[in-house]
């Protein structure tokens, strides 16, 4: 009797002690952080991006922690690795935060290259990959059936519609010419920009191509000149677009630049001196002129963390600060909507918006299984350099 008494009050112990010890492991899984992965250029010449990719997520996290984190109060936090513009270098980073890591969702840079390395892996891994900057159409149009890619950036697609609609309306551009850096990111845009001068109905001057790395653009522009090109479109990151306005100078041709924006990553205005005050490309934020509550919030939230930036002109670039923050803000939102940091129930839950104000513009259903793309055409515009500050146009 004594012997049966004592093995039911071990028995009750036991029990009591493994249900106090999942208690425990439940509230240690509880307070576990959620980890942000980020694969971006951190150095070299596109350097720039990948601060202003930092700082959006960064705003945008401080802020999503401080309302109590995700998931019963988990808090996020951000793991960065630096691909430094290579694609072999981007795939290892992201197997890196995927496996040694373990984050629950990966956010992209400015290269093109990179971005298209890691989508077979994100969507093998179920890992929600969103790009941020990197816009060549297939990141996202990429086939894969699930498909965990996303973006809210802009795409070459639209960009190039808008690029060429800009040429024509302001330039009277009959015969365009392109200067297209040679790589995927490059190829993509002269698919867009081909159909796009056909849409408008006008002829190509001609397609030229270089590398990262020449110095020296005078050939191909001569060509380009030869040919009557009355408008250039220029697709590059900043060094070798920095290159192609000094040859232009040194050829004393004025000929009209309109860019992508792989021009604001990096060092642009100092690389090509007073060439960079003649290019107007395309973003899609800026926080100069009147800014909505959010930009006003953002604004100061950035004013207040980083002691360079005194104003508007010093968000550079704005590109990736408002894509990063907005982009984040909606991966929190998928988050919460599944209740788990399980890849697949966060792409459905990605799905699952419905409206969030954010700073860019108000998004209304942003994702979808057709559309992976949060932005449009109608969210560009278009800025130039004045001075080391990117400034919009007049309309």
């Amino acid at each position: 009797m004594v012997r049966a008494r004592a093995v039911r009050t071990v028995s009750f112990w036991c029990v009591a002690v493994s249900a106090l010890l999942g208690s425990l492991a439940a509230s240690v899984r509880a307070a576990e952080p959620i980890k942000v992965g980020m694969v971006a250029a951190l150095s070299g010449q596109s350097a720039k991006s990948g601060e202003g990719i930092t700082r959006g997520l960064t705003i945008a996290i401080d802020e999503i922690n401080a309302r109590g984190g995700l998931l019963g109060g988990r808090q996020l936090t951000l793991i960065r690795r630096d691909d430094e513009s290579n694609p072999s270098k981007g795939q290892i980073a992201a197997r890196e935060l995927i496996f040694k890591e373990g984050v629950a969702v990966l956010f992209g840079g400015i290269d093109s290259p990179v971005s298209l390395a890691i989508v077979p892996l994100a969507n093998k891994e179920k890992i929600p990959f969103m790009g941020v900057w990197a816009a060549a159409t297939p990141i996202t149009r990429n086939g894969a059936k699930p498909n965990f890619v996303f973006r809210v950036s802009a795409v070459d697609e639209l960009v190039d519609k808008a690029l060429v609609q800009y040429a024509v309306k302001k330039y009277a551009a009959k015969r365009p010419g392109m200067m297209l850096i040679n790589n995927p990111w490059g190829e993509s845009n002269e698919k867009g920009l081909t159909a796009a001068i056909a849409a408008a109905k006008i002829e190509t001057a001609g397609i030229e191509k270089f590398e990262a790395n020449d110095v020296d653009m005078v050939p191909q522009l001569s060509r380009l000149k030869a040919g009557q090109a009355d408008v250039i479109f220029l697709v590059a990151n900043a060094a070798p677009g920095a290159q192609m306005m000094k040859s232009l100078e040194r050829m004393e041709w004025t000929v009209p630049v309109v860019s992508h924006w792989g021009i604001s990553g990096g060092r642009f205005p100092e690389l090509a001196g007073k060439g960079a005050q003649h290019v107007e490309f395309i973003q899609t934020y800026s926080f100069f002129g009147p800014q909505s509550a959010v930009g006003q919030r953002v604004l100061a939230a950035l004013q207040d963390k980083y002691p360079d930036i005194k104003g508007p002109g010093d968000v550079t670039p704005p590109v990736g600060v408002a894509n990063a923050y907005d982009a984040m803000q909606l991966m929190a939102l998928a988050i919460a909507s599944a209740g788990s940091s399980d890849g697949d129930k966060i792409r459905q839950g990605l799905y699952a918006i419905e409206t969030y104000e954010g700073l860019i513009k108000t998004y209304h259903k942003p994702f979808s299984p057709e559309n992976h793309d949060a932005l449009n055409e109608n969210d560009y515009v278009m800025v130039h350099y004045v001075g080391e500050q990117i400034e919009p146009l007049a309309k």
